[in-house]
């Protein structure tokens, strides 16, 4: 199989990502995920929201959802918006993500086409 890209276009794919990943968006996001992944605390209130907000769906899918659930939902959601650690990384994230939406914008009035949304799945 042939390579798609040419040396040239491979050096210049290299170079966006040592960019992007030298970028203070990038090295903001890495910080804040180092401190998540290190915090206990942050992972543990992040594990139980995940578990609820689970349940709750399966609960909406079989049709019962009460006021108490989704006051625990609520509680736990205010508790992740009171933590530093899990704003910080939900911000940086957020940053991180919409810098790859102006380098895709960039790369893409260069092209003179939406490149980005050739990457997109399609379904059949």
């Amino acid at each position: 199989m042939q390579p798609i890209l040419t040396p040239d276009m491979q050096e210049a794919t290299e170079s966006l990502i040592e960019n992007l990943l030298a970028s203070a968006a990038f090295i903001r996001y890495q910080q804040a995920q180092t401190r998540l992944v290190a915090d206990r605390e942050a992972n543990a209130l992040l594990q139980q929201l995940g578990q609820v907000q689970a349940n709750l769906r399966q609960k909406q899918v079989n049709g019962g959802i009460t006021q108490t659930d989704i006051d625990a939902l609520r509680s736990l959601q205010e508790k992740a918006r009171a933590n530093q650690i899990i704003m910080d990384y939900i911000q940086a994230q957020q940053q991180a993500a919409d810098f790859l939406r102006q380098i895709n914008g960039e790369i893409g009035q260069w092209l003179g086409m939406d490149f980005a949304a050739l990457a997109k799945q399609t379904t059949c």
